[in-house]
């Protein structure tokens, strides 16, 4: 790297993966039959693999790479407890009443993370810091009171406003118009949480295909098919749990999903007084921008994890990198002339309504569409699915409907993601300058 953001030794993989790099597991055979096949050993396959074979069901996790290649691994790390369900982009904003079931449920998921981490005594770097959102601009900050009290009324937020004034309080800068901060949020290193997930499934014996893809899945009488290239597995339920990654294999499904590039750099350890002055109280960031950032410190508070949407599609994260350097510039003044030392890429998966989902489309159970909240949501995703399968759900979720909106113009194809950031990034200058 010649550019003088970048440092020496800088790597172009995840900063995460320097604790905890994705490998191939030793090669098992393929079962000839499973009572459920699980494709994806992300989040949400492994927390569905975990239920199953609590409730005495034997399952089997394909993944057509190693486990936790994907976002699972290359994520920020921020467990916002529902701050995020019911925002919308593109598509009307929820009702109180029609957000309520999912912030309810929201919730819930956040509960299921800090349990499962407590009892099984997970080394993740978990910290409960609460979360601080950004007003991009006036109008946004105004619009935050009622927001504040839908999410304290359904998802025991704990969530407060901040004026402008107040502001220094929570983040090192004056870019904000004020903003909100949640107190039930967290955040935590998502590779060694993914880690702990994949070790208890090993300890367990539930049996994970390292770099087996499922390349066909028919149905069989009352049950599947699930072909890969190392042979065919009878099955009587199938899960898709691919999110981001979901390919050909589920044409249905691949439609229903808008895989979006996430992109990340790390920076080089700062000084204390300097990393201590980011941010006062640990929390993590966000902002109410369409061209969305976020960021928070890293467990050991010496750099700032500072992600977004630099680019709208899939590009080269060395690329996008001096994007998210001076976006980074933009909030903290005061890291002008700090270095990166990792730039990275990931898929989120975005629904078409922007909610996400899980059911069931022509029998195959599926669990997908974390829209940018994926480490609580699709881990309580997967084990709802898995719960349903065990027939042990005593109230359906919220996020369990039967529709799951397509569009006739989408195919998977997203060629059109970059016209969506012009116009976000149009409609975020309007915003700034005239509300």
């Amino acid at each position: 790297m010649t550019s003088p953001i970048f440092t020496s030794d800088f790597k172009a993989s995840p900063f995460w993966w320097e604790a905890f790099t994705p490998q191939a597991l030793p090669e098992i055979p393929v079962p000839k039959q499973a009572r459920v096949v699980i494709v994806g050993a992300g989040y949400a396959g492994l927390n569905a693999a975990l239920e199953l074979n609590r409730e005495g069901i034997d399952c089997v996790v394909l993944d057509a790479s190693e486990p936790g290649f994907g976002a699972s691994t290359r994520n920020g790390g921020m467990v916002s407890g529902g701050v995020n369900v019911g925002k919308r982009y593109m598509a009307k904003a929820l009702t109180e009443e029609e957000s309520a079931p999912y912030l309810t449920d929201a919730a819930d998921a956040f509960a299921m993370i800090e349990d499962l981490i407590a009892h099984e005594k997970i080394e993740c770097g978990w910290t409960r810091a609460g979360y601080f959102l950004g007003a991009w601009c006036k109008s946004h900050f105004d619009g935050m009171a009622k927001k504040v009290s839908t999410l304290n009324k359904y998802a025991k937020s704990e969530a407060y406003v901040v004026p402008p004034e107040q502001q220094r309080a929570e983040i090192g800068s004056d870019y904000y118009k004020g903003g909100m901060v949640v107190g039930r949020a967290a955040h935590l290193h998502p590779a060694l949480f993914y880690k702990a997930l994949l070790d208890l499934c090993v300890k367990r014996g539930i049996a994970i295909a390292s770099k087996t893809p499922a390349t066909k899945i028919t149905q069989d009488g009352a049950g599947w098919r699930v072909e890969t290239p190392r042979g065919a597995i009878q099955a009587g339920d199938v899960i898709i749990a691919t999110n981001g990654y979901t390919g050909d294999v589920t044409p249905d499904l691949k439609r229903r999903v808008v895989p979006v590039g996430s992109y990340i750099i790390a920076t080089e350890e700062l000084s204390p007084d300097l990393a201590a002055s980011l941010s006062p109280k640990n929390r993590s960031f966000a902002d109410t921008r369409r061209v969305l950032t976020y960021y928070r410190m890293s467990p050991d508070g010496k750099r700032l994890i500072f992600g977004g949407r630099a680019k709208f599609g899939h590009t080269d994260p060395v690329a996008t990198a001096p994007i998210l350097h001076g976006f980074m510039t933009d909030r903290f003044p005061q890291l002008k002339g700090t270095r990166i030392t990792h730039a990275w890429t990931g898929n989120v998966a975005f629904t078409l309504d922007e909610i996400p989902h899980m059911g069931k489309f022509n029998n195959l159970h599926y669990a997908l569409g974390c829209n940018g909240s994926g480490i609580a949501m699709m881990s309580y995703l997967g084990h709802q699915t898995a719960r349903k399968i065990a027939g042990k759900v005593n109230s359906v979720c919220a996020f369990d409907r039967p529709e799951f909106p397509d569009h006739p113009l989408y195919t998977g194809n997203t060629w059109f993601l970059p016209w969506i950031g012009r116009y976000f990034r149009t409609r975020d200058w309007i915003d700034r300058r005239f509300h």
